[in-house]
């Protein structure tokens, strides 16, 4: 799984949030804040991930045990998911 090229990070007055553009502007009206393990999954979905793999590299950059980081990435990839921000 990746990122979808059509949605855009930038920080705004101290918000990391992205937003849609392109084809996912049509697609969805909004935009998604996102907080600092949001922003870091987002930068590694620029690459094609699994979830393992995914899981792996949060326990590396953060310390938390393997259980919390699948279950908070699952849970970010669901929300990128509902938007069409994810591509599998």
């Amino acid at each position: 799984m990746r990122a979808v090229k059509d949605f855009i990070m930038r920080e705004i007055a101290g918000e990391t949030i992205l937003i849609p553009s392109g084809s996912a502007a049509k697609k969805f009206n909004g935009l998604i804040t996102v907080n600092e393990l949001g922003a870091f999954i987002w930068n590694a979905l620029s690459e094609d991930l699994t979830l393992d793999a995914l899981t792996e590299r949060i326990t590396d950059a953060y310390e938390v045990n393997a259980a919390t980081a699948r279950a908070d990435a699952s849970e970010f990839l669901d929300e990128l998911r509902q938007v069409g921000a994810l591509e599998e």
